[in-house]
């Protein structure tokens, strides 16, 4: 096996290096953080000065930025691209449109590498447990240089195609229901509390009930926190339902479901919960209802 490499060690990047570490597989990383270096470097990866010295030489790279503009910036403005093992694979594990994957895909080509259009889903928890859902689409020569980094990472992977853009596509239309779920219950949760219902009691009928959804299990409890741990944010929703209404135009498809749920994870940015937990956008329902969900 040849050099693997990664780039963007946040909250997701940062489970996803420790599980390809375990695995038994050398890795070199980067990450503008000095503290994600540092967790890197604590969990045994080789930290490198910046991103085009991680990438020398490697001929399998994974890339965990949050938009396809980070994306690009750091394969293509910061020498990663030409820092690569001639026909490296680069793994492109962001969450992007799938007309930005496509662009990607083709500019890789054109240096001459090609990608695995492979986005994840299972948030922090599923990255630092190796058990994320892996939606890829690329060449099977990507697949087979990826297979010992994507066993290592995920409970499982659905292979797509080789036409980059069709892992972004299935990941982007999930992102509809992830996100509309995530604003459905901050709703119920606030008209609960409104019309005089117990939070707590709300909660356990409707997880043990026909209105139970992943979403509103994992996150009506943080809903019900002062201060919620941050295992994704307001603003990373914000960019993902803003890639399904743009997918939507594209495709000339109406989404008036993700369009309101994109608006109410606006107005909790607004607040200034765009950094915080996601499951502050119920802060916008309080607001609006002149009343606290969460236990202060």
């Amino acid at each position: 096996m040849g050099k693997t490499a990664i780039i963007g060690l946040g909250m997701m990047g940062q489970g996803m290096a420790r599980n390809i570490i375990a695995a038994g597989i050398d890795l070199h990383g980067f990450d503008l953080s000095e503290a994600a270096r540092a967790g890197f470097a604590q969990a045994g990866g080789k930290v490198a000065a910046s991103a085009a010295e991680a990438a020398a030489g490697a001929d399998l790279l994974l890339v965990m930025v949050q938009t396809p503009a980070q994306a690009h910036a750091v394969l293509f403005g910061a020498g990663v691209a030409d820092a690569l093992a001639p026909r490296a694979t680069v793994m492109l594990c962001s969450t992007v449109a799938p007309s930005d994957a496509r662009a990607l895909a083709a500019a890789l080509a054109e240096a001459g590498h090609i990608m695995l259009d492979a986005p994840v889903s299972g948030g922090q928890t599923g990255a630092d447990a190796g058990t994320l859902t892996i939606m890829a689409a690329g060449p099977e020569a990507a697949f087979a240089r990826a297979e010992g980094v994507l066993a290592a990472i995920s409970k499982k992977v659905h292979r797509l195609g080789n036409e980059a853009g069709m892992g972004a596509t299935y990941k982007v239309v999930h992102q509809l229901a992830a996100g509309v779920h995530l604003v459905a219950a901050a709703e119920l949760m606030a008209l609960g509390v409104k019309a005089g219902c117990d939070p707590r009691a709300l909660y356990d009928i409707v997880s043990n009930s026909a209105g139970q959804s992943w979403f509103f299990d994992d996150r009506a409890p943080r809903m019900m926190e002062a201060d919620p741990a941050r295992t994704s944010s307001v603003d990373i929703f914000i960019k993902d339902v803003g890639l399904v209404l743009q997918t939507g135009k594209e495709n000339n498809v109406p989404l008036p479901l993700a369009a309101a749920a994109h608006q109410m994870l606006l107005a909790s940015a607004a607040l200034g919960n765009g950094p915080e937990d996601d499951s502050t956008v119920v802060r916008a329902y309080e607001a609006l209802i002149g009343l606290k969900i969460h236990e202060s």
